[in-house]
């Protein structure tokens, strides 16, 4: 006889779920993210180079922040849809506590960058020179390079009522300048705007002729601010000051369009002038022009961050491109490959003999585009068949997908057009397989298809063969180098004709097909997720083996919450490894006192995502392309696929111990919501888990 799992908010004595799983809303567990990427810059495990892009990759994370989520709720508030989430915040009180909360890690930011990676860079002689500091030699250099390089593109624009603020591009660098005494004209407005121009770099290192040692560079803006009189000639600069406005960088799409690209063409020309959300200034402007600049954008207080340094850190990432210093960047990495690939020169003879599982970057993506390239030469290769959703500018796999349209197979590429800031390219992309003969689909309007398969048929022994690749990241070889992602490659006959399935139901019409093995969004994957946790619950009630290990970028789907906190309060031990968003509260007795989460930070970003279940014994374990989030599981096309060889299956849990294990890259999330650092206890052997599973999976440069 079973016993039912009960229901903790009806048979225990615990607070409401609903204010627990959004006690901490997403928007703010979102920031917690990126505070815990800037305090990166901190770590001296890291090298020094490193640390100062910990510091970049912040600034473009809180910038995508504002431009999408901060944008979105602005925008409620904007047209009157002022949606009350569960816990009783409106878009108003949570955009007041994200003010607060950006206010001081923005600040914490400069602290890091002026008072720690600046000071430490000088030690090793990179030196970023301030007006102040040049040398007679290097003013003259400077005034040269100004001259010929930024005068001819820069168009500085009084203000008057004939030239009224321009319309600034989204986060591009302006200057805003306050003048004394009369133009040409005999117009006497005391401001003007000064564009740079997006052409120009933001950094410049001086030729070492005019330097006595080491690498010393110059900010474009220092350049603007000592030559600024050139620029109004015959008129007084009283001031001039930098400042960056972040504008709504969201599209948004009807759901009945006849023609999506046509329309993403259009909504991409207004992206570069969405509504004001922040702005940034730096921090010695005078309180009348920021007053001003507030007012011509429709901005308060609470969107007004000051700078104590360059507006834009994240274009301080060119730093390591002009300084010749590897002594401060990670080592070389050169990813592994599996026995079953070495010595092959066939990617699908290899498959054909075992089923196999790459772990990116530790092991390299090559073996991936090497099967694209291989189908599209092989004449025993009839169709081809993809999923993109980001790929770069120059895709190998879009090459090989040309290649193999131009040789006469059928080429199917099912493109996502809406992947955020990826969506010009991806229209690029289309016209190029369209142009070589590929048939391009845009997949399902309303749902993003964010499944990760390529599906090869091929002609063997007169009958026809699939051979599948699913994964959990991009089909991008960049990505594949700084992403952990894992790749699964296999010909069995099943997964093959689910993968068929899920394309004629992305390219074709019809009812919903019936799949065997995989699981997939929008329709099996959610439910059937929820009852492997309500299976772990019971099993843990009737005695029996039960735990769960996830791995995923983000929790916030309330139903998958509330499910794991059932789990938990039946007895199963939870260990969930979740990169960003966490909006379940762990370690609450009574309530999820068996739920443990970490938050694994370093050199390479944590995007695989794993699902192991102990099922009594028998366990199951996948790999998905899906977060356990409402947009993943209910408006999303993912796919979870089952690893059902035992060897892969040991391997993938041996991986997820390894991140357990961590007490060096790892926070762990508590109860109230912070997350904590965690460091090797006195006697404890420190487990760095990206550098444990690059040392068994990889070589090193």
């Amino acid at each position: 006889m079973t016993t039912a799992v009960p229901d903790p908010g009806e048979t225990l004595q615990v607070p409401d779920l609903k204010a627990f799983e959004n006690f901490f809303n997403r928007e703010i567990s979102h920031l917690q993210f990126n505070y815990r990427v800037m305090m990166q810059a901190c770590d001296e495990s890291h090298p020094l180079l490193e640390r100062l892009m910990f510091c970049c990759i912040f600034s473009s994370n809180m910038d995508e922040f504002f431009e999408i989520r901060a944008a979105g709720l602005r925008q409620q508030l904007k047209y009157g849809r002022e949606v009350l989430g569960p816990d009783g915040k409106g878009p108003q009180q949570v955009l007041n506590e994200i003010s607060d909360v950006a206010h001081r890690y923005v600040e914490e930011q400069y602290r890091i960058l002026n008072d720690v990676i600046i000071p430490r860079l000088r030690e090793e002689n990179i030196q970023f020179l301030r007006r102040r500091e040049w040398t007679r030699v290097q003013a003259n250099w400077v005034a040269r390079y100004f001259r010929e390089e930024v005068m001819p593109v820069v168009n500085p624009i009084g203000l008057d009522p004939s030239h009224p603020l321009p319309r600034l591009v989204n986060k591009s660098l302006n200057f805003i300048v306050e003048l004394d005494g009369k133009d040409a004209f005999g117009r006497e407005t005391g401001m003007a705007i000064v564009p740079a121009p997006r052409s120009l770099p933001r950094l410049v290192r001086l030729p070492d002729e005019v330097c006595e040692s080491g690498d010393n560079l110059v900010f474009l803006s220092s350049m603007i601010h000592a030559h600024a009189d050139e620029l109004f000639p015959g008129m007084t600069i009283k001031g001039c000051y930098q400042f960056r406005l972040t504008r709504n960088a969201d599209l948004e799409l009807e759901d009945d369009l006849e023609d999506l690209a046509s329309a993403l063409r259009g909504e991409l020309l207004s992206r570069r002038f969405g509504d004001a959300v922040r702005l940034e200034v730096a921090d010695n402007c005078p309180r009348h022009l920021v007053d001003f600049l507030l007012r011509q954008f429709g901005l308060t207080e609470r969107e007004l961050y000051w700078a104590n340094g360059p507006v834009n850190l994240a274009r301080l990432s060119a730093v390591s491109s002009l300084v010749d210093r590897p002594d401060l960047e990670y080592p070389a990495m050169t990813p592994g490959l599996p026995k079953s690939l070495k010595g092959r020169e066939s990617t699908m003879d290899a498959i054909r003999q075992q089923d196999i599982l790459l772990l990116h970057p530790y092991q390299s993506f090559s073996p991936v585009v090497d099967l694209l390239r291989q189908a599209a030469r092989d004449p025993q290769v009839l169709a081809i068949r993809q999923t993109l959703y980001r790929t770069g500018a120059e895709s190998e796999m879009v090459e090989a997908l040309a290649d193999a349209a131009r040789r006469g197979k059928e080429v199917t590429a099912v493109i996502e057009l809406r992947a955020r800031f990826d969506e010009a390219e991806n229209l690029e992309l289309a016209s190029r397989l369209q142009e070589a003969g590929a048939i391009v689909v845009y997949g399902v309007v309303g749902y993003k298809t964010h499944a990760k398969m390529i599906m090869i048929v091929r002609r063997e022994n007169g009958r026809l063969k699939r051979y599948v690749h699913l994964g959990t990241g991009n089909y991008h070889a960049g990505n594949a180098r700084l992403y952990t992602d894992y790749s699964f490659m296999t010909c069995d006959d099943a997964l093959g004709d689910d993968v068929n399935k899920i394309f004629q139901q992305l390219t074709g019409m019809g009812k919903t097909l019936k799949i065997q093995k995989l699981l997939h969004a929008p329709f099996t994957l959610h439910q059937r997720l929820l009852e492997m946790i309500d299976r772990e619950a019971q099993n843990a009630l009737e005695g029996k083996r039960a735990r769960i290990i996830a791995k995923v970028n983000a929790i916030t789907d309330p139903e998958v919450i509330r499910a794991l906190y059932r789990a938990s309060c039946a007895g199963v031990r939870i260990d969930l490894i979740v990169r960003g968003i966490c909006c379940l509260r762990p370690q609450v007795p009574g309530l999820s006192e068996r739920i443990r989460v970490v938050s694994i930070i370093g050199r390479f970003l944590e995007h695989s995502r794993v699902y192991w279940f102990a099922n009594g014994g028998e366990s199951e374990v996948y790999c998905s392309s899906a977060d356990w989030m409402e947009r993943n599981l209910i408006n999303r096309v993912e796919t979870c696929f089952p690893i059902e060889d035992r060897r892969l299956a040991r391997r993938l849990r041996r991986d997820m111990e390894v991140y357990l294990r961590d007490n060096a890259q790892s926070w762990e999330l508590q109860p109230n919501g912070d997350y904590q650092a965690q460091h090797p206890a006195p006697g404890e052997k420190r487990v760095a888990s990206q550098q444990a599973l690059m040392q068994r999976l990889a070589g090193t440069g």
